[in-house]
């Protein structure tokens, strides 16, 4: 728990800065607070990944509940000068691809959530690129932790966000104010894959059930059915999904309650 609090001091620095920008310039709707435990509960949260604004806008959601969230994020960010220093102080984690150096991140992943931290995960990885913006295919990240440290994972829907910052953009619309969703939704079940030998096999269905949880959450967001067949960068012709017209700013299945 110390390491927690060293970091919740920087966190609640930049959350000064940062939340009345959003407050301003944004209205909310978080659904399922509830759902994150309390601070000293070891947890993943894991997310769909829609805008490069969205880890700001979550962190907002995850702060106002009580938690400083731990993202893994891209080494490359800890290199940008002034940033990648703010980055760090935070606590978040950074993920090194194709290296010797990949497995640090899930390691310091499993040991946050053993000191009772909130760990983020984007299972797919990236910002989605199906066509209709829905859940792409995942990766095990957030199974693994979880299998690993037994702690829960609670699925979570975003959406609104890329009203603001369309997937790959970087021209944000700030005006007219957009509407950002975030719903939480129950702990994914994967009791009876904890104490399992953790095989390949395990790790995909309990990836697949966490990916289940967060298209379920956005479908209640969206008011809309997700296409069966989930879209898998790695089959399909890499898409990017369009940028959002001005109106397309309210969903029809989620009223929500805008927090003050």
């Amino acid at each position: 728990m110390a390491g927690s609090r060293k970091r919740v001091g920087p966190f609640r620095a930049v959350a000064y800065i940062v939340r009345p920008f959003l407050m301003v310039f944004t209205r909310r709707r978080w659904v399922g607070s509830e759902q994150v435990p309390p601070a000293g509960e070891g947890i993943v949260l894991a997310a769909n990944h829609i805008s490069h604004l969205d880890p700001i806008t979550f962190a907002h959601f995850v702060w106002d509940n009580g938690r400083a969230p731990r993202y893994l994020a891209k080494d490359g960010l800890f290199r940008i000068p002034v940033i990648g220093r703010i980055i760090a102080s935070c606590g978040q984690i950074p993920v090194y691809r194709d290296s010797h150096d990949a497995t640090q991140a899930y390691r310091a992943a499993v040991e946050a959530v053993r000191k009772g931290e909130c760990v983020t995960i984007y299972p797919e990885g990236t910002i989605t690129r199906d066509p209709e913006m829905w859940p792409m295919a995942g990766k095990t990240g957030a199974a693994r932790v979880a299998l690993e440290t037994g702690c829960q994972v609670v699925p979570v829907a975003q959406w609104g966000v890329h009203t603001i910052l369309a997937p790959y953009s970087k021209r944000p619309r700030l005006l007219p104010r957009k509407t950002v969703y975030v719903r939480a939704g129950d702990p994914v079940d994967l009791s009876d894959l904890h104490g399992e030998q953790v095989t390949s096999s395990v790790l995909r269905e309990a990836t697949d059930r966490i990916m289940a949880a967060i298209t379920a959450e956005l479908e209640a967001i969206r008011g809309e059915t997700a296409p069966k067949k989930r879209f898998d960068p790695k089959t399909a012709e890499t898409a990017v999904p369009e940028q959002p017209d001005e109106g397309t700013d309210t969903p029809d299945g989620e009223s929500g309650q805008e927090t003050t």
